[in-house]
C-alpha cells in the first residue's frame, strides 16, 4: 500500500502586485498555517519517503516550515509542478522509484484539487470527502492510499483516508 499526501502551499502574500507570481512569498497567515500543519504531521507521524515540491517561493517556504516534522527526507523541486494539470502531476509521480512507499506533493490549485478528485473518484460520503469536494484551501492536506504503482495511477485508484485543513487544526487547538 502506497501513501500519497497532497499539500497545497500555505497562504501567499499579495502585498506587492508587481512581484512575479513565482516569487510571491508566504503571508503571515500562511506561515502560521504551515506551523500548525507541521505540528499535525509530527503528531500523526506522517513521514513521506520523498517530497516533490513546486519551485514557487510560497511552496518552498511551506516546505521549509513543515520539513522539521519529517526529519531527513529526500526532496525534489520540479518546475513542472508549478501551474500543473492532472496529467502533468501524474507524470511527476510516475517518475518515482517503484520502491517508494510514500510521497508528499506540495503544489497549487486548481491542479491539486483536480488531482485529488481524479484519483479518488469515489462516491464517498465521509466528512473528509465532503470537505475535499467543498474546497481545497491553502495549506490543506489530502491523505490518500493506493495499491497502484506510481506510473499506473488512474481515475479512482486511491482511497481518501483524510483531509485536514488548517481551520480543523486551529479548532483542535
Amino acid at each position: 500500500m502506497r501513501q500519497l499526501y497532497l499539500l497545497r502551499h500555505a497562504k501567499s502574500d499579495w502585498d506587492d502586485p508587481a512581484l512575479p507570481d513565482l516569487d510571491r512569498p508566504l503571508a503571515n497567515r500562511g506561515r502560521k498555517a504551515a506551523r500548525l500543519m507541521a505540528k499535525y504531521l509530527r503528531r500523526a507521524d506522517i513521514r513521506p519517503a520523498v517530497v516533490l515540491c513546486s519551485p514557487a517561493k510560497r511552496a518552498k517556504e511551506t516546505f521549509s516550515l513543515i520539513a522539521p516534522a519529517f526529519g531527513k527526507v529526500s526532496s525534489v523541486f520540479d518546475r513542472r509542478l508549478y501551474e500543473a494539470d492532472t496529467q502533468t502531476l501524474l507524470a511527476c509521480l510516475a517518475t518515482l522509484p517503484a520502491d517508494t512507499a510514500s510521497a508528499l506533493l506540495i503544489g497549487h490549485n486548481p491542479g491539486l484539487d483536480r488531482l485529488a478528485a481524479y484519483l479518488t473518484a469515489e462516491r464517498d460520503n465521509s466528512d473528509a470527502a465532503q470537505r475535499l469536494r467543498d474546497k481545497f484551501p491553502t495549506c490543506a492536506l489530502a491523505v490518500l492510499s493506493t495499491d497502484a504503482d506510481w506510473p499506473t495511477m488512474t481515475a479512482g485508484c486511491c482511497r481518501l483516508d483524510d483531509f485536514i485543513r488548517p481551520a480543523d487544526l486551529d479548532e483542535a487547538g
